[in-house]
């Protein structure tokens, strides 16, 4: 076994900025009042890191690849399944995992797109609002403040949980390889692409979606 590279340092980035950003969403939109210009703030930071982890799901490090670590259903429920001894020991994303993976980006990016619909009627009002019938906004307000948001809670929790059971159940940590990007492995196990080059890439594709949410958000 040695270090090998599995999370490059831009996929490790995203995870922990999207983090802290949706707990910023989650404190400010408890706080209300003055608390809101932060709130949309750290909205459309989320919309940024969301659009580009979806689009480093295409292009990113092999192992952060949607055409590498996203299975089937099938598949994912058989490994649900299978007793944990006899599952296969897993490179990156787990079939369950890698599900849980884009149902969390899906539900975020769900959760900020409602939320530049949204209007509580009161001082807080989505950028998007004059654009959508009145219909639209009530039923965006709704699960911004509802559906949306328990969703997110019930994520976010179940991700934590897991993490925990992981390590206190089968002693394996899976906060460290998300900090430091290797894991121990076999080693003719293949590395993610984590060079210089490929962080600039990296940057650029980031820079490109800001550039997007500055320019289509008013």
């Amino acid at each position: 076994m040695m270090p090998i590279r599995v999370w490059d340092l831009p996929t490790r980035m995203f995870h922990w900025s999207l983090a802290a950003c949706v707990c910023g969403l989650l404190v400010t939109a408890q706080i209300g009042g003055t608390a809101m210009p932060w709130h949309f703030r750290f909205g459309y930071a989320a919309l940024v890191l969301v659009m580009f982890r979806l689009i480093w799901g295409f292009v990113g490090g092999y192992w952060s690849r949607f055409s590498v670590f996203l299975s089937t259903p099938g598949a994912a429920l058989a490994y649900a399944r299978t007793p944990f001894r006899a599952r296969p020991r897993s490179v990156g994303h787990n079939p369950l995992g890698a599900w849980s993976v884009l149902t969390m980006l899906l539900a975020t990016l769900l959760q900020v797109v409602a939320g530049l619909f949204s209007d509580d009627d009161i001082a807080a009002s989505g950028p998007l609002v004059r654009f959508a019938s009145g219909q639209w906004v009530e039923w965006a307000t709704h699960y911004h403040t509802g559906l949306g948001k328990l969703a997110l809670f019930g994520l976010i929790a179940l991700h934590v949980v897991t993490v925990v059971w992981y390590r206190l159940k089968h002693g394996l940590d899976l906060v460290r390889p998300m900090l430091e990007g290797d894991k121990l492995l076999p080693p003719d196990t293949r590395a993610a692409n984590d060079t210089t080059t490929a962080r600039f890439f990296a940057a650029m594709v980031f820079a490109t979606c800001v550039g997007l949410v500055v320019f289509f958000l008013p």
